[in-house]
């Protein structure tokens, strides 16, 4: 558990993610599209999780949906 993570709720890794053939990249959470990136979004997003390991993909789909930003999401 990192500090940024202090709950623990990335470690059940809620975000997924789906890229599709045409560059762009959906991100869901718990099942539920939240997100789609275009273009540079997509791109950028797509280089940083490049070896990456999965809780800092977690944390970096929380970062990109601005959830987890306000300590009063997470109740699944």
């Amino acid at each position: 558990m990192t500090n940024t993570d202090k709950r623990g709720k990335l470690q059940q890794e809620p975000f997924t993610f789906r890229e599709t053939k045409d560059g762009k990249v959906f991100i869901y959470w718990h099942g539920k599209q939240i997100m789609i990136l275009k273009d540079k979004a997509a791109a950028k997003f797509l280089a940083n999780i490049t070896n990456t390991d999965p809780q800092q993909v977690q944390l970096l789909m929380a970062r990109v949906t601005g959830h987890f930003k306000h300590g009063n999401e997470g109740g699944n």
